[in-house]
């Protein structure tokens, strides 16, 4: 079976979709890969992936390059075993401006659990999508949720104060700053402050660790909250020697019951999946839209409308019109 050309019959669906269900790592990555790529049984896959979804944990990842979100997450995954849960890894990097893949696909940093059949870590490419997350990540998730993963970690790209779509897709979303690197005072631009769940002073061995977990802090103080809202929490980690990270589990499974306590686990769920919705249906919509640039109404549109015969609203309202017919 080749992964370029897809499944080739739609009876391989169920087949894929049970063996990732048992464990094997190459039928998930045969659909992640599907996912990837938008392949034509991607529809079938999401119908058969249904009905074991949404039952996973999401922890989104994210923070400046550098800051150490490879190495955090490993040593999540490390702990999360311990746990007896099974664990996957979605890690976006950034693309190749000549192949469009992950220049750091091997995840060099995650090699301790290459051998873990209870953990299974893919990088994306970014393929230029703005926000730290591949267009795919969603769709991707699923799939790990599908193959039976109890939490699914998403390492976004690290592309630096725009890394803001992690929490669209996540259940509890952990920024990690460093000091000396600005980051303190970076969160609280571009939403970065309004986004975390939980800080994680990472790298806190350093000078200006105490510094940092303070001027965070402050910035919370400061920012208007409701009775009863999650005031997120800041917690200090040398991920590179593994110390901390009990104490950032912590963090994230109070906001968990946090989340669950006042049902706000549901509404950002059905946020989500509200957001994915209307994500497939604005690519299906410009799939639709893109075939018109070969046929006469758009053209025809966009000829009114330069020599001013017609505005561009109304002459948006009549090519929606023409697609609903």
């Amino acid at each position: 079976m080749s992964l370029r050309h897809g499944i080739r019959h739609s009876r391989d669906v169920p087949e894929l979709v049970a063996r990732a269900r048992d464990g094997d790592p190459r039928a998930v990555a045969r659909l992640v890969t599907l996912v990837e790529n938008g392949d034509p049984a991607l529809r079938e896959v999401a119908a058969a992936l249904a009905p074991y979804t949404g039952r996973a944990q999401i922890i989104g990842l994210t923070g400046s390059p550098g800051v150490g979100k490879s190495t955090t997450t490993n040593e999540l995954v490390a702990l999360l075993r311990k746990r007896g849960q099974r664990v996957g890894v979605l890690a976006v990097d950034p693309s190749s401006p000549f192949t469009g893949g992950a220049i750091l696909g091997d995840r060099v940093r995650m090699q301790d659990h290459a051998t873990d059949a209870g953990v299974y870590i893919r990088s994306m490419s970014s393929r230029g999508q703005l926000g730290g997350l591949a267009a795919a990540t969603p769709q991707a998730v699923r799939v790990l949720e599908g193959a039976g993963c109890d939490v699914v970690l998403v390492e976004t790209v690290g592309v630096g104060q725009a890394e803001v779509q992690v929490a669209s897709l996540a259940d509890t979303t952990v920024v990690l700053v460093a000091p000396g690197m600005g980051d303190a005072i970076q969160a609280v631009k571009a939403g970065i402050l309004e986004i975390a769940d939980v800080f994680v002073v990472n790298k806190a061995d350093r000078d200006g660790a105490d510094a940092a977990y303070h001027d965070i802090q402050g910035m919370i103080g400061l920012s208007e909250r409701a009775p009863g809202e999650w005031r997120p929490q800041v917690v200090r980690a040398v991920a590179s020697r593994a110390q901390g990270i009990e104490d950032v589990v912590a963090a994230i499974d109070k906001h968990r019951a946090w989340l669950e306590e006042h049902g706000e686990l549901t509404l950002r769920r059905r946020a989500r999946a509200a957001a994915e919705i209307e994500a497939i249906a604005l690519a299906a919509l410009r799939a639709r839209i893109g075939t018109l640039r070969d046929g006469t109404a758009l053209p025809s549109l966009a000829g009114k409308v330069a020599s001013g015969e017609l505005d561009p609203y109304a002459a948006a309202d009549q090519l929606l019109s023409g697609l609903g017919q």
